[in-house]
């Protein structure tokens, strides 16, 4: 007689991203609990009949004495993962507007740390894209043409202050128009200069781009490029993003490792006229179920990285906003 086994069932569980002075609340799993003795972000199960925001500003509240303003909440990514034994939900929000002092309720320990001081390593797999979203900006700026001889590094110069004031720290050197070999070796001289900066230069196109010029941060796939691979190019050190359109390439780009995606054209551009827009209600429909951090792409610009947090996004993506003469 065949035995009928019961489906997992899925927890969904509210995850807080409490920010304070540029560094995030964490705390430490007790050892006796799933995954214990790794760091986590606090929060806890959603209980029947609770919104994942009622859940979280009471389990925030219940672990670490905190007081969050349910209005403050902004939603950052929601992951699912199979742990073999159970399935979770991750419904992760952020706020910078908790109230009081933190402490363990529950006898574990929990401190601020900054971003760059999370380790992949330290927490349950499933926490990978949360860690992502918190180390990339909420605006990635994008070059525009760079096939005008001797005149790329005078229009990085030139739209340097808009890009620093927009506060995007990273810089996709995208250059479709260009040779392989023209392209590493301006996008080599881009690289130099943004270190230079504080920037953190990504480079644009195939896998080989990365081999060439391994000083880079690294590399943003052209869904062309993306589609072919099965597994991650570049190494775990430097970031890794897609450009996607739709909710198979997305879940493409999370299955070869990307650290982001970028996600549109949102709305129209001038710099593709007549091509079909996805619109806002589209894009929180993709990005709130990636299970990676997404920018929107297209007619967006720093004013609107609120609207595209708000709708799951990490932020946005462009070019128009900082680059000069932008084609």
């Amino acid at each position: 007689m065949a035995v009928t086994q019961s489906p997992v069932r899925e927890i969904h569980v509210a995850v807080g991203v409490i920010v304070r002075e540029g560094r995030v609340l964490i705390a430490r799993r007790p050892d006796h609990v799933h995954q214990g003795g790794l760091l986590e972000f606090p929060g806890g199960k959603v209980e029947p009949g609770e919104t994942v925001q009622q859940a979280l500003v009471r389990e925030i509240a219940e672990e670490t004495g905190l007081s969050l303003p349910e209005a403050s909440l902004e939603p950052v990514i929601g992951i699912r993962h199979d742990y073999g034994d159970k399935r979770v939900f991750l419904d992760v929000w952020r706020t910078t507007e908790a109230s009081g002092e933190p402490e363990g309720k529950e006898g574990q320990p929990v401190d601020w740390l900054e971003p760059d001081q999370l380790r992949d390593q330290d927490f349950p797999v499933a926490n990978r894209p949360v860690i992502r979203a918190l180390r990339l900006p909420g605006v990635m700026a994008i070059t525009g043409n760079m096939d005008a001889p001797g005149q790329e590094l005078c229009r990085l110069k030139s739209g340097l202050e808009q890009l620093k004031a927009s506060g995007a720290t990273c810089v996709v050197l995208r250059a479709p128009g260009l040779a392989s070999e023209d392209y590493i070796a301006r996008a080599r001289e881009a690289v130099v200069f943004c270190a230079g900066q504080g920037l953190t230069p990504i480079l644009h196109g195939a896998p080989g781009v990365f081999e060439a010029v391994p000083d880079a941060g690294g590399l943003h796939l052209p869904w062309r490029e993306a589609e072919a691979l099965t597994a991650r190019p570049v190494p775990e050190s430097v970031w890794l993003g897609v450009s996607c359109h739709d909710a198979d390439q997305l879940a493409h780009a999370a299955s070869i490792g990307a650290d982001y995606a970028t996600l549109g054209p949102v709305q129209p551009t001038q710099s593709h006229p007549g091509r079909p827009a996805m619109g806002w209600e589209r894009f929180e429909s993709l990005a709130s179920r990636a299970v990676l951090p997404v920018y929107a792409l297209g007619g967006v610009g720093p004013t609107e990285q609120v609207r595209a947090r708000r709708s799951g996004g990490q932020g946005v993506a462009g070019i128009r906003f900082w680059w000069p003469s932008a084609g």
